[in-house]
């Protein structure tokens, strides 16, 4: 079933209490165990009724929370990324995975990686 649409903040607030129990990759949450806490329902299907708790999540990382995630054929999970060693050895984990989808991209576009971050910027200073 579905999550509701309803206030945002209700939900990002609710993601980050159950998570404030989820800090360190050890203590990882199940995916649909984080979704039936978050919104109070069970999902049947991975993709389409998680779909707002992903965009929930991607709405606080853009914020600046450590939310960390591992994908599995089962749901995957999440928690929050603990300051120190954790939070240095993940975000560069991240920015290697940010790299190889912009080397695809670059690619796909039959450009060079430094080509296609520059024109990116520009984009971006526009």
């Amino acid at each position: 079933m579905k999550a509701k649409a309803g206030d945002p903040e209700k939900y990002k607030a609710k993601l980050l209490h159950v998570l404030s129990r989820h800090v360190g990759e050890h203590n990882i949450i199940d995916a649909g165990a984080l979704y039936r806490e978050v919104f109070g329902l069970d999902w049947r299907h991975k993709i389409n009724d998680t779909r707002g708790l992903r965009t929930i999540v991607t709405a606080l990382r853009n914020e600046g929370v450590p939310i960390g995630s591992r994908p599995s054929k089962n749901g995957g999970g999440y928690w929050l990324v603990a300051a120190g060693s954790e939070l240095e050895d993940y975000l560069p984990r991240q920015k290697r995975r940010a790299l190889k989808i912009l080397a695809q991209v670059a690619r796909m576009e039959k450009k060079g990686l430094p080509e296609l971050l520059g024109q990116m910027k520009l984009n971006l200073e526009a």
